[in-house]
């Protein structure tokens, strides 16, 4: 059924590199694309945050008074979120909504044929390793201290870098009142579970990884500053 989609995908990511020279940063052109086309959710993903900063004394309110009833508690804040055109579930939209393009950059660069002619993707490399390649892998066939290893650290490093920036923000924006104390210190620790994911992904959705939530971080610094400012 997605066999189409990959195609097309490998198609447009081929074409992006006859100018550019080289299949890396046509898959980060792909990327910036792809989050061009998400921005229109990430705007509301703002939009809905600032709602719910504007909504959080309310929120609380409800929380103390129906606590004890789940069921009612659950029926008021649906009331109170319908009214003011916001969801709980709007600041999630982006990530849900490009998990389908990391999903298919991740089948372009592990199936050896698609549209029944091989995958020519999988010979082309950034800086000597191989698109197609994983991190175990280049590990096994080259050694821990080797070139191809190095240019993993090299990705690792830098998603690490955007993973901090990330948790960093989170602990800022982030309200005592509103989430648990347990909430509050595992929340910003997901953001370096890129890092985790990178090192099971090829190389070229590690890349797109690393675009993708270097995008989300600046993103955010500039869809979700009127929020801050008027916090």
């Amino acid at each position: 059924m997605f066999d189409p989609v990959i195609a097309f995908v490998a198609g447009l990511i081929t074409a992006l590199a006859e100018p550019l020279g080289s299949t890396a940063p046509a898959i980060v052109v792909f990327t910036l694309l792809v989050r061009l086309l998400l921005l229109p959710l990430s705007v509301m993903q703002a939009r809905g945050e600032r709602a719910r900063t504007r909504l959080a004394p309310e929120l609380q309110r409800l929380r103390k008074r129906h606590g004890h009833n789940p069921e009612r508690l659950q029926r008021e804040l649906a009331a109170l979120y319908a009214k003011e055109g916001t969801s709980p579930l709007a600041g999630c939209l982006p990530s849900v909504a490009q998990m389908p393009f990391l999903m298919v950059t991740y089948q372009v660069f592990v199936s050896s044929t698609i549209a029944g002619q091989a995958n020519a993707l999988l010979t082309h490399g950034l800086l000597g390793v191989p698109l197609g390649q994983q991190f175990a892998s280049t590990v096994a066939g080259f050694g821990l201290i080797s070139g191809p290893t190095l240019v993993f650290a090299g990705l690792f490093l830098l998603l690490v870098a955007v993973a901090w920036i990330t948790s960093r923000r989170m602990r800022r924006t982030m309200s005592d009142d509103l989430q648990p104390a347990a909430l509050r210190r595992m929340l910003p620790l997901l953001p370096y579970g890129t890092v985790l994911v990178a090192a099971v992904l090829p190389l070229a959705a590690g890349i797109y990884l690393l675009v993708s939530t270097a995008w989300t971080a600046g993103e955010k610094a500039v869809l979700h500053r009127p929020a801050l400012a008027g916090g």
